[in-house]
């Protein structure tokens, strides 16, 4: 992972309704959940939701699925894993071993 794109990834993620939505998308799972799901559970102004939901798609935390007449956002597990792996890579790199 790029350094940069990692600064861009916490850095949305460094907003308190971002981290929200990011995290309720987490718990429900690999299926999502449709915009008005996440509006209604977090009470967050559907203007606002939908700023927030966009900023997180820019960042390849989330992608949303169409499906008929309901859009469905689903957290991305994979850049999420890429993401903590990048924080890990170098744990303990400086360390020494008694």
């Amino acid at each position: 992972m790029e350094h940069e794109t990692a600064a861009k990834r916490l850095g949305e993620l460094g907003n308190t309704t971002r981290l929200s939505i990011f995290r309720y998308l987490v718990r429900v799972g690999h299926d999502g959940a449709p915009v008005g799901q996440i509006q209604k559970a977090l009470g967050i102004p559907g203007s606002t939701l939908s700023h927030h939901i966009s900023r997180l798609v820019s960042v390849g935390l989330l992608k949303q699925i169409r499906e008929s007449r309901t859009l469905y956002c689903v957290a991305q597990y994979d850049s999420l894993t890429e993401l903590i792996d990048y924080l890990q890579s170098e744990c303990c790199v400086g360390c020494e071993q008694t």
